[in-house]
């Protein structure tokens, strides 16, 4: 009889160790040429995020070819949906906006940005709504045909209007794919327009001057 309820206390002292162990955090990670993070090669990049910080990382759901699967794989690919990252070149959060951006659609303050899951949340819509309004001939013309290889959708150039800016989807649609812009670590709109194709983004209304309404 001892000798059983001493097996017992030993394989529960040693349930609760293991358990235990699983639980150890680190303040400090390391990036280095994450897939979808724009590293360039070899540099690596120290961020420091609160062990516990359940405002630093949306969860990514990835919701099928809906809006908001959408928009997760865009911020997986942007950051890994880290909203108080900013790269090298200064982008800053879980889309990976710039400061000229951030001004277009009303931030001012990038501190207050960075600090708010919310005000990003926001910002990316008003930016989607810019960037239809911009590309509202693009769409209906272009949707469905093959450019460069790639089948057309509205998602895909909303997508890469966000790396490149509209006016860098205009030149690529008009030159028939010869003029394909590609970002400082060399992540192309061509990987963009293919990547974030067919997601349903009819929800994302035009707008020639969408902004983040502040509260």
């Amino acid at each position: 009889m001892i000798g059983k309820k001493w097996m017992y206390f030993l394989g529960l002292a040693l349930f609760i160790s293991l358990v235990s162990s699983g639980f150890k955090s680190s303040d400090t990670e390391e990036v280095s040429n994450i897939e979808g993070f724009h590293l360039a090669e070899n540099e690596v990049l120290n961020y420091t995020v609160a062990a516990v910080d359940k405002t630093a990382q949306e969860p990514l759901l990835f919701i099928g070819k809906s809006y908001v699967g959408f928009k997760q794989a865009v911020a997986f690919k942007e950051s890994q949906g880290l909203y108080h990252l900013v790269n090298s070149y200064g982008y800053m959060g879980k889309y990976q906006f710039g400061k000229a951006a951030l001004r277009a659609v009303g931030v001012r303050n990038s501190q207050e940005f960075l600090n708010s899951p919310v005000l990003q949340e926001k910002a990316f819509n008003a930016l989607l709504s810019r960037n239809k309004w911009e590309l509202r001939k693009e769409i209906p013309k272009y949707e469905g045909k093959v450019i460069g290889g790639i089948k057309v959708t509205e998602s895909g150039l909303l997508a890469a209007a966000h790396l490149s800016g509209a006016g860098s989807v205009k030149r690529f649609l008009r030159s028939n794919g010869a003029q394909a812009f590609k970002d400082g670590f060399g992540t192309s709109l061509k990987s963009y327009l293919k990547k974030f194709g067919g997601y349903d983004t009819s929800s994302v209304i035009a707008s020639s001057s969408a902004k983040v309404k502040l509260i």
